[in-house]
């Protein structure tokens, strides 16, 4: 059997001189797993945490702007929503003038559950930038939005 051996990180097409955007998706798919050991604990997925995370920040957003916000499907945010509101993090009310359009709130619990979520991921979040100046990091961000443009 004559194969090849599979590069490791770093080296070969999954190095520096690799496609740009496979390089992105193995350099996000690290973050996820990193990630989702952080939030383990708090019993919170990487989704979940996205959506507590832009409902905080965007508190008057309705399910499908956080779906947006959050990357994700709306069937993936209602899945979400229902799991959060069992779990008592949310609760969902009706919007006062668009019947269909349920508003969505962190609870007391969920915004204790968010607190410590967030410090459970600050280690990974310093963690990317470790070897990164503030210049470099003002570029490195203003790259990233303008590929997501």
């Amino acid at each position: 059997m004559n194969s090849t051996p599979i590069p490791a990180i770093g080296e070969g097409k999954r190095g520096e001189n690799g496609h740009i955007g496979y390089l992105l998706r193995q350099a996000y798919a690290a973050y996820r797993i990193r990630m989702e050991q952080a939030l383990r604990e708090s019993g919170l997925t990487l989704p979940q945490f996205s959506v507590l995370t832009m409902l905080a920040a965007y508190p008057t957003a309705s399910g499908a702007e956080l779906a947006r916000l959050s990357l994700l499907t709306p069937q993936t945010m209602s899945v979400i929503v229902a799991n959060l509101e069992r779990a008592g993090i949310v609760s969902r009310e009706p919007h006062k003038l668009h019947g269909r359009i349920q508003v969505i709130h962190i609870t007391k619990a969920g915004t204790a559950v968010l607190s410590r979520c967030k410090l459970a991921v600050q280690s990974v979040e310093n963690a990317l930038l470790t070897d990164v100046n503030a210049r470099d990091e003002k570029v490195v961000r203003r790259w990233l939005v303008s590929i997501a443009k």
